[in-house]
């Protein structure tokens, strides 16, 4: 099973429609990070939510995988780093924060290769002791990371030279998609792990990434919505 390492990704809790049942709660996750993984030569197993976590139970988790997705989701509650909420805040989910930032704290202390994806990024940084910027389009005057309900937007990103993230998709720019309206304050990742290694133009961080770990980063866009393979081709690898 070397050869095919069982990847976690953690997943959204909403009410679903299923014929016949209407708002069914049910652990939910987008086909294309199975696909991804899948099509990158891993296995994946999802990892709902839970609020009664303690470190016991992520390690137990994370004992049986070899890597880690931290997943795209609903925005962190901003008590989490230490703000009020904005008012266009979604409705907390702290059994997605904490059972997600629990994950996070045991991956590190495993050196477990780990990946953060949109939300995913954000809760790296604040397990680190970062901040959020709660509504970009306040700060950089437009949509373009989130254009309409529902709807992947893409836009470019520049990729750091000599970053672990340029070895693996090239350094440079990129289209990508994309879709928040969050995203990680630059200055709050002083005195971490992270380094940032690409960004909007207009001054958003859009990857992050440990340039100590063996493979622990994060991107603020959604790859598993996308064409290109490479990260999870290089998370797989990372977890042989």
């Amino acid at each position: 099973m070397a050869e095919r390492p069982v990847i976690g990704i953690t997943c959204y809790v909403e009410d679903i429609d299923r014929d016949p049942w209407v708002g069914q709660r049910s652990a939910v996750l987008p086909q294309g990070y199975v696909d991804h993984v899948t099509g990158a030569g891993g296995i994946s197993v999802i990892l709902p939510p839970r609020l009664d976590v303690d470190p016991g139970m992520a390690a137990a988790v994370l004992d049986r995988v070899a890597g880690l997705i931290i997943a795209g989701g609903a925005d962190i509650e901003s008590s989490r780093y230490g703000a009020s909420a904005h008012p266009t805040s979604q409705s907390p989910r702290p059994d997605r924060d904490s059972w997600e930032i629990a994950l996070v704290q045991q991956a590190l202390a495993r050196e477990l290769p780990l990946l953060g994806i949109c939300r995913g990024m954000q809760i790296m940084a604040v397990e680190a002791g970062g901040a959020l910027e709660q509504h970009l389009p306040e700060r950089v005057g437009h949509g373009d990371h989130c254009l309409a309900p529902g709807v992947y937007a893409r836009h470019p990103v520049a990729v750091m030279p000599d970053t672990a993230l340029a070895a693996i998709i090239d350094a440079g720019e990129h289209s990508v998609p994309t879709y928040h309206h969050q995203g990680v304050l630059a200055e709050s990742l002083a005195g971490t792990a992270y380094v940032i290694s690409a960004w909007h133009a207009d001054g958003t961080p859009e990857a992050m990434e440990d340039p100590s770990a063996r493979f622990r980063m994060a991107v603020q866009w959604h790859p598993e919505a996308g064409e290109d393979p490479r990260l999870f081709q290089a998370l797989i690898a990372a977890s042989r």
